[in-house]
């Protein structure tokens, strides 16, 4: 993996880990992990196309 995405991952991990505690119930937190985890796969092309990067 190259910097950026490994970067970018461990931000959106890091924002997750944080809030997660507050979420109630271990399948709540699966859920919003697993939605995080595939909006965070889908934008991170579009954010290095917009920004120009590789």
């Amino acid at each position: 993996m190259d910097p950026i995405t490994i970067t970018f991952y461990a931000l959106v991990c890091g924002c997750l880990s944080a809030a997660a505690p507050k979420l109630p119930g271990l399948p709540i937190r699966l859920g919003v992990g697993a939605g995080v985890g595939v909006l965070a796969a889908t934008l991170l092309p579009l954010i290095k196309d917009a920004v120009g990067i590789y």
